[in-house]
């Protein structure tokens, strides 16, 4: 460790990953917009900004990984480190999973037309295929062409060869950019920290001129304040922030040990934060307009399916009833003649629901993005830069997942050292995979949501709670702050000293204990893509059964249970060389215990 200035870590995290432009406005979607905004403003600013400074300063000033790091600070507090080696290393199976999915779009974007502009034709040449037909060509493309996602969790369908390939050549073009070592990634940054933000205006300028961008960007920014209610959004909100910026995940102190030590990492801290968060929400905007123009064309193309129902039934001339006047021509049918526009069956069409409903989960990014192309110019252009955009973004992240393994592993000396770094960093990468290629089922899918939810949130909560309390009130406040001062010639001032004190840690374990209760009292659901569905093409949210459940407990829960182990190891050790030196001497040796008797 310790090499000096190789990587600039302010490029690196300022638009860190497609966690920004994928999970980002996911979230927003799931709690409504602006009900989420909120929290996470909140989250940066109390949780993110004093994280990031902390995570920056102790790794430049300590120069070693997240398990050097800790263990430096107290042999008791070596679980930290190695709760975080575990969350990168499972973060980075689902994560590269995504970048799989980004290649196949990406290899297919070359196609004319592009082949989630249309519907396939059926088996029997006599028309297309109904789950095409009754959804749509995009979340077909999506859902099966795609995925072939099977309709239950329960089912696990078959390895998909497509996503194998992709993921096996995802993986490779991570090791072949990660061999060269850091200095290699702090030029590679360059690119992807820097290249996702034209797409994206890009993108944005495209995304406003749709009809109905507005209904989606009132849709981002409008709150639902009931919604604040629900500790999961302040969870949420907390864990998007560690994804987002990087933190708890040790990577991050990683690469901060390789700055120069005289580097200002209270001004990196204030730059990455507030840049990274702005991208999340810039990111965003395009994504919610393109939002707002698919639900109101399924608003639309509702009102339609009604109006020709009621022009026939009722013989209206076809030109009475426009979108227009469709409420005022529907209230005068239901006054006149209700059991006749009751027996019609009318769809129900409301734009908000439509709006909740424009794409869920995972696929968000994958199926708002793919819409809007499809009705661009050159649209095989556009999709090709999207979705090298998102690659470039996947890689930066994958970046320092990777490193968030590889260092922590090195710290603890569990790689023999006639083993190359190439070569332990390729057995790591091809073990990876093969852990991976679950995902890749038919199933695959409904597992990558669970890695989501269950990775990198509760987990996080707890290292990032370790982490404030190790360096506040073991290693000391006032030793750190004279490290700071020493590293940028001026020391934190009062709003970091209340923040690491006080207000990061209480806010940490009030949302852990808040989500641990409605944990306790709340069923897992998750949401399957079933043709067979009554409601088909909505969403079938089924509970989970309990042995899935008790695999999101495994999850939530794996790498925090290093944290109390390796303590309770290191103290069974201390006792036992105490018992052991009394045994053999009568005395203790002087490691600041008794030592005449």
């Amino acid at each position: 460790m310790g090499q000096q200035g190789s990587v600039p870590p302010h490029l690196h995290w300022i638009c860190c990953g497609s966690w920004n432009v994928w999970r980002f406005p996911y979230l927003c979607q799931v709690y409504g917009g602006g009900a989420f905004l909120i929290p996470y403003l909140i989250a940066l600013v109390f949780e993110g900004l004093p994280l990031l400074h902390l995570e920056l300063a102790i790794g430049q000033r300590l120069r070693m990984g997240s398990v050097g790091v800790w263990n430096s600070i107290s042999p008791y507090l070596g679980g930290v480190g190695i709760a975080s080696l575990i969350v990168s290393f499972l973060v980075g199976l689902f994560y590269n999973t995504i970048l799989a999915w980004v290649l196949w779009y990406f290899f297919h974007s070359f196609q004319d037309p592009l082949p989630w502009r249309d519907c396939p034709v059926n088996h029997n040449q006599t028309g297309y295929v109904k789950e095409c037909e009754e959804s749509t060509p995009v979340n077909y493309f999506w859902y099966r062409e795609t995925l072939n996602i099977t309709p239950n969790i329960e089912t696990n369908g078959t390895l998909q060869w497509w996503l194998v390939l992709c993921l096996a050549t995802a993986w490779c073009l991570v090791y072949i950019c990660f061999i060269r070592g850091i200095e290699t990634i702090g030029k590679a940054v360059y690119i992807t920290a820097t290249f996702p933000y034209l797409v994206l205006t890009i993108f944005l300028v495209r995304a406003l001129t749709l009809p109905g961008a507005t209904v989606g960007l009132t849709y981002l920014f409008t709150p639902n304040w009931e919604t604040l209610k629900n500790p999961q959004v302040w969870l949420d909100a907390a864990t998007q922030i560690f994804f987002s910026l990087s933190l708890a995940f040790g990577g991050l102190i990683a690469f901060s040990s390789y700055n120069p030590q005289k580097n200002n990492c209270e001004r990196d801290a204030l730059i990455v934060g507030l840049i990274n968060s702005a991208t999340s929400i810039y990111a965003s905007i395009p994504i919610f307009a393109i939002l707002g123009f698919k639900a109101n064309s399924n608003y639309n193309d509702c009102r339609n399916r009604n109006i020709l129902s009621m022009t026939n039934a009722f013989n209206i001339a076809d030109q009475n009833i426009t979108l227009e006047n469709y409420n005022s021509w529907l209230e005068d049918l239901n006054a006149t003649s209700p059991e006749k526009v009751e027996g019609l069956n009318l769809h129900i069409c409301n734009l908000q629901t439509f709006l909740d409903q424009s794409a869920s989960g995972t696929g968000l990014a994958f199926i708002v993005f793919t819409e809007a192309v499809i009705n661009m110019p050159g649209s095989q252009v556009w999709a090709v830069l999207f979705f090298v955009m998102l690659f470039s973004l996947g890689l930066s992240s994958m970046f320092g997942n990777l490193e968030g393994v590889l260092t922590p592993l090195l710290d603890l000396h569990l790689v023999p050292s006639w083993i190359p770094k190439e070569i332990f960093t390729g057995l790591m990468c091809l073990v990876s995979f093969a852990v991976a290629l679950i995902f890749t089922m038919g199933s695959g899918n409904y597992w990558l949501e669970i890695f989501n939810t269950y990775v990198g949130s509760l987990p996080l909560l707890v290292i990032a709670f370790f982490e404030i309390i190790s360096v506040v009130y073991i290693y000391g406040i006032d030793r750190f702050n004279d490290d700071i001062e020493w590293m940028t010639g001026k020391r934190p001032n009062l709003f970091w000293q209340v923040t690491w004190r006080f207000i990061s840690p209480l806010m940490l374990l009030v949302v852990f204990l808040a989500y641990i209760v409605v944990q306790a009292n709340t069923t897992p659901t998750y949401t399957a893509w079933d043709p067979a569905y009554e409601k088909f093409p909505e969403f079938d949210v089924r509970p989970y059964p309990e042995w899935v459940y008790g695999i999101c407990i495994l999850l939530s829960t794996i790498s925090c249970v290093f944290i109390p182990i390796v303590a309770l190891y290191r103290f069974i050790c201390f006792l036992w060389r105490r018992v052991t030196e009394w045994r053999d001497t009568g005395s203790y040796d002087n490691h600041g215990y008794v030592t005449d008797m």
